[in-house]
């Protein structure tokens, strides 16, 4: 059915049936802000309250819309940019309805509005969260002056398996660089002070939707209560210590009960435990789709449901427009929580401050747009998101006079926005290969190769001509901005098409290969390690992808992105995550497939916990990241042998440029939990910082850990810090260095 069809038809048929404190201005009582909502609120007809709860998708024309908003059934919008028409929508509500209640405006702006930062899971690859706060206030800059009021923004979703599509739209697989992430996004979208050039902070989607079976988007869950407080929680809840001002449910039900219907998860830890008082959305039609989970017989009975688990806006399934007025009536809700709804909703209007300014200047929302600042940042951002996964001496190119470039991502414009790039313009859009026009000195030959990632072809005899022409050749491979994201889930994570048959072959020439590899995921590329002498690692870039990596490539500057999840070697091992819990049988370095002898005695192969074919290992683990430079740490000690449960833990160390080049180093300190009152983590990562060292530089630097940071919900369901001994490490990747020992009394 056609969507404006569905909207108008419920609309028509509704009339007849790493935290912080909370900053200053946050959602909260005793303020002028709740004298103002409360007298609103009384003046309000229980009809005008179900509308506030209700948001629609209405992009294109106005006057579909407009006798409901005239009449008070809609109380958000999603889906329409335009500023004019956005001005329009408003005129309707503040100067023909009867309260004059302005229209909350809504929009996916996930990295980015005009100005495309890389996707969510490159800008966790930075390990740079003010770099992240700057991107995200940047998006704010840009979409603000149009009338957007509301990003759905950042996903928190902790994400093991690459098989999953919304992985980009993610930090990855560590609640705790997550959770130093979320804060950043939330801060940097409202600033410290939420206000009229603010966007509201959308933290989703609540709770464990990350973990879906199998990686296929929608799939349901299954996360015990302590994994999702020890794993799935942690980000959310410093995203609500930082003041976030709205939180949306999740499709997925965990355990038999969806996020929007799930009372003791939305009323009971969310609002009850960590007393967030911002405004509760649902995911598009996910109230709906509570009756095809089963859960409910119908929307009626989905919509009493939400209310009770604590929701307040009701998206795109017209549950509460339809059914509340009725399920009054019949004693079946309370108008208590209609009212708690109605004063969330009230009060993100009143912080934003569109009741004082509703409307825009659509020329001041044009000059907003790709400023010097936002392209700056963006080009920044790519080049510390970037990984160097492999390097024989390829890169930075020296010595260069003519470069091959090929590949289906060399000059893809709309491939390199990535997944959520709704708003992003190609034709703004700097490709890789127009930036090496641009920045290399020496002569730039194109062949293609493969028009698109998916291509199938049994030959590149143009391509390699070209390569026996060139001193190098850089191929750009990847996937498409279409095969991640939101339902866009793989089987298979290898680079598809033909592109690495066009990898092996330009190996075979002889000369230096360099793939840069363009993707919304982690793929599993060690079968085209061997065919290229260097491997630079870029989540879809973005608007200014190809400056940012022609600075790296160039050596302007030098890769310090990490991974943000564990690479895998084969599909096969998922799931694979740094911060497994420790097994009662290791891997002991036991044989593998080909050195099994023949009728080898069962017991011969050590029992332990691997693979027979690939082993234990990844093929990268979490936080690795190589450099034009090499690190080493040194004199890694505590202040003290044994801390107390209030104390803070100072680690002291050394790193030293060793190399030639001046570049990056995202220091990472682990620890481990040695007995617990349940199994814990062999790692966990408490803190990170980054370094710039120049050639030859020795540093002696110190990180501060809290011990409060150590606790866990374990087995009596409390949080807390268990006493015990303790390991710590200092390294530049989650799998080296050396263990320091401690405890906590």
């Amino acid at each position: 059915m056609n969507i404006r069809y569905f909207v108008l038809a419920a609309l028509a048929s509704a009339a007849f049936s790493c935290a912080s404190p909370k900053p200053e201005g946050t959602l909260g009582a005793g303020s002028e802000l709740d004298r103002k909502v409360e007298d609103l609120l009384s003046r309000m007809t229980l009809q005008e309250k179900i509308g506030q709860m209700n948001q629609i998708s209405a992009g294109g024309e106005v006057a579909p819309y407009a006798a409901a908003i005239r009449e008070g059934k809609v109380g958000s919008i999603l889906n329409e940019v335009d500023p004019v028409r956005l001005n329009e929508f408003q005129r309707i509500a503040v100067e023909q309805s009867r309260l004059g209640i302005p229209i909350l405006v809504g929009r996916d702006i996930i990295h980015g509005y005009r100005t495309l930062f890389p996707i969510p899971l490159g800008i966790a690859a930075t390990f740079d969260p003010e770099l992240a706060r700057t991107g995200a206030a940047l998006a704010a800059a840009e979409a603000r002056p149009g009338g957007i009021h509301w990003t759905f923004s950042p996903m928190l979703d902790i994400a093991r398996d690459p098989r999953w599509g919304r992985i980009a739209e993610g930090s990855g697989e560590d609640p705790y660089l997550d959770a130093c992430m979320a804060e950043a996004f939330v801060r940097g979208y409202q600033g410290e002070r939420p206000g009229s050039s603010s966007l509201a902070a959308c933290i989703k989607h609540f709770a464990g939707y990350g973990a879906a079976e199998g990686g296929r988007d929608y799939a349901g869950t299954q996360i015990p209560e302590r994994l999702l407080r020890n794993v799935y929680l942690p980000p959310f809840e410093a995203a609500v210590k930082a003041g976030a001002m709205t939180l949306m449910t999740s499709f997925n039900e965990n355990d038999g009960l969806p996020s929007t219907g799930n009372a003791p998860l939305v009323r009971g830890i969310l609002r009850e435990e960590w007393g967030f008082d911002g405004l509760v959305v649902t995911d598009w039609n996910s109230m709906g789709e509570m009756i095809a989970h089963g859960f409910t017989p119908d929307r009626k009975e989905a919509a009493r449901q939400a209310l009770e688990a604590g929701v307040d806006m009701d998206m795109m399934t017209f549950g509460f427009l339809s059914h509340l007025e009725e399920l009054l009536k019949e004693r079946k809700v309370r108008m208590a929580d209609i009212d708690e709804a109605v004063r969330h909703i009230l009060k993100v209007k009143y912080m934003l401050g569109l009741f004082d300014s509703p409307y825009v200047d659509p020329a001041a929302a044009e000059s907003a747009l790709y400023t010097e600042d936002a392209l700056s940042a963006a080009r920044r951002t790519v080049a510390e998101s970037a990984i160097l996964l492999k390097n024989e001496g390829a890169l930075p190119l020296k010595g260069v006079r003519t470069l091959l470039v090929t590949g289906p991502m060399a000059d893809s414009p709309h491939d390199q926005l990535g997944t959520w790039s709704f708003d992003g313009e190609k034709d703004r859009t700097v490709t890789p290969l127009r930036a090496l026009r641009e920045q290399f000195d020496g002569n730039v030959l194109y062949v293609p190769g493969l028009k698109y990632t998916r291509e199938v072809r049994t030959s590149f005899p143009e391509v390699l001509e070209a390569a026996r022409k060139a001193d190098a050749v850089l191929a750009f491979v990847g996937e498409e901005a279409i095969l991640s994201g939101e339902a866009h889930s793989l089987a298979d994570l290898n680079l598809i098409g033909s592109q690495s048959d066009l990898l092996k072959a330009l190996k075979a020439t002889g000369k230096p290969v360099v793939a840069v590899v363009m993707a919304g995921r982690p793929l599993t590329i060690e079968r085209d390690l061997p065919s290229c002498d260097a491997m630079l690692y870029s989540f879809h870039p973005g608007t200014m992808g190809g400056p940012g990596l022609a600075d790296l490539l160039l050596g302007k500057t030098s890769p310090s992105g990490k991974t943000p999840v564990t690479f895998l070697r084969t599909v096969g091992q998922v799931p694979m995550y740094y911060n497994h819990n420790m097994s009662g049988r290791p891997y002991q370095n036991e044989k593998l497939l080909d050195e099994i002898g023949l009728e080898a005695g069962q017991t011969s192969l050590g029992n332990t916990s691997y693979y027979l074919d690939y082993g234990a290992s990844p093929l990268f683990p979490f936080g690795f990241g190589l450099s034009y430079t090499n690190f080493a740490f040194s004199d890694i000690t505590l202040d003290r042998d044994c801390y107390g449960k209030d104390d803070v833990i100072r680690v002291s160390y050394t790193l030293s440029n060793t190399g030639q080049a001046e570049a990056t180093e995202v220091v990472q300190v682990y620890v481990r939990d040695l007995v617990g009152s349940v199994v814990r983590p062999v790692k966990e990562l408490k803190a990170f910082e980054r370094v710039t060292l120049a050639p030859g530089e020795r540093k002696a630097l110190s990180i501060e850990i809290p011990v409060s940071r150590l606790s866990f919900y374990g087995r009596n369901g409390e949080r807390t810090v268990e006493p015990g001994g303790f390991l710590l490490w200092v390294a530049g990747d989650s799998a080296t260095g050396e263990p320091v020992p401690f405890e906590v009394r």
